[in-house]
């Protein structure tokens, strides 16, 4: 019985989870490693600030995306 571990970080839908789950279990059938019934997948969910690549955290990395916040300029 194969078991696929998955550890995502936090934000995806329900829906996206169990759409992943199924590509994956179809790809363990398509390879012919296992029927579908045996396949098993573990899926974990961490937050953005416990995932990093390199030294930079997803939370980072986004952040760093964002536009700046437009200041409001006193006119003189």
């Amino acid at each position: 019985m194969p078991v696929v571990q998955v550890t995502l970080t936090h934000g995806r839908s329900p829906e996206t989870i169990r759409s992943m789950i199924s590509a994956i279990t179809q790809a363990m059938v398509d390879s012919g490693v296992a029927p579908k019934e045996a396949v098993r997948v573990m899926v974990s969910e961490i937050p953005t600030a416990h995932f990093a690549a390199g030294d930079v955290t997803i939370a980072e990395r986004h952040a760093a995306q964002q536009p700046a916040t437009p200041t409001e300029e006193t006119p003189t």
